[in-house]
């Protein structure tokens, strides 16, 4: 299995401070470095850094020359494909060909709202999707590009730098039974799940493959990944300890007691323990089909934690 990590990059991401977890991802040995697509602090106050996606990724091509990397999920609402398609393949070739393009359909009312976007209802907002992934795909290929769809068109759309990468993979995010793992079955490369225990992810895996078989896919051919927060520490006080930090960021787990706290968020599929038993817990993930697993990272500077993962948990999964 391989572990990378993901950065809510719109909690307090600044410049500095993201060279420092691309150098650190790189240098311990982690697989991938993702980040989520965000305008402003989903748990704090709005003027918190957050970082423009895109744009950070041109960093980590220059930064890092190993790990792959990418969006976790971009929101298909937030730009037109046709940009995103050109973003993407240009990063690709600056990276040497280790980017990885996570699509989703967009769900949070307040950055529409406050930015003036667009938010049809889910409906479209997966049609939207759908359109969005044949329009990149379209972009990525040989040629001009065409295509008539209900809310993008391309006419003779030339798009160079192609991707370095061929065919460039496409993630897809979400558990959505009735469209989103439809739209992974016929169009995306990784199925990115995240907020589910063991036994909600073996159900969401049944109906992928059922859409597997509507469509024809092998689903040997998807890629499944997880994006799971973690709670990690040698001994209870390293754990405690561990959520405190957490907590600077998210300040509802702050609040109740600690134990109740780490249980609650075990029963919603994060990894809680020591090294050994995330290891553990990581090794009945690898058994259900589990093939990468991006730790959520949201004490973003607490890189001793990082190192702690590395050395204790890294060498026991790979």
């Amino acid at each position: 299995m391989d572990l990378g990590v993901m950065i809510e990059g719109q909690e307090g991401l600044n410049w500095d401070r993201w060279r420092q977890i691309i150098r650190a991802t790189e240098d311990l040995g982690y697989e991938s470095l993702f980040r989520s697509d965000h305008f402003f602090s989903l748990s704090g106050p709005r003027d918190r850094d957050a970082l423009e996606t895109f744009i950070s990724f041109v960093m980590v091509a220059q930064e890092s020359s190993r790990i792959r990397f990418g969006p976790l999920v971009a929101s298909m609402t937030f730009r037109h494909p046709s940009l995103v398609a050109r973003m993407a393949a240009q990063i690709d070739q600056l990276s040497g060909g280790r980017f990885i393009l996570g699509l989703g359909a967009g769900w949070n009312v307040p950055e529409h709202e406050a930015f003036g976007l667009d938010f049809p209802p889910v409906r479209e907002r997966m049609d939207r999707l759908e359109e969005g992934i044949r329009v990149v795909r379209a972009l990525w290929e040989d040629g001009p590009a065409s295509f008539e769809g209900r809310y993008y068109t391309l006419q003779d759309a030339e798009c160079y730098p192609k991707p370095a990468q061929s065919p460039a993979p496409i993630l897809v995010g979400g558990s959505g039974e009735k469209r989103t793992l439809r739209i992974v079955a016929e169009h995306a490369d990784e199925w990115n799940a995240v907020g589910l225990n063991l036994e909600g992810y073996r159900h969401k895996v049944e109906v992928l493959l059922r859409h597997c078989v509507a469509v024809g896919r092998d689903p040997a051919t998807i890629r499944r990944s997880m994006m799971t927060g973690f709670i990690i520490g040698r001994d209870e006080a390293e754990q405690r300890a561990h959520l405190a930090k957490i907590a600077e960021a998210l300040p509802l787990l702050g609040r109740g007691d600690p134990a109740e706290v780490m249980e609650g968020m075990r029963s919603r599929g994060w990894l809680v323990g020591t090294p050994s038993q995330v290891v553990d817990e990581l090794g009945q993930r690898a058994e259900v089909g589990l093939q990468r697993v991006m730790l959520q990272h949201h004490a973003q500077t607490d890189f001793a934690t990082l190192e702690l993962v590395a050395a204790d948990v890294l060498p026991q999964v790979r």
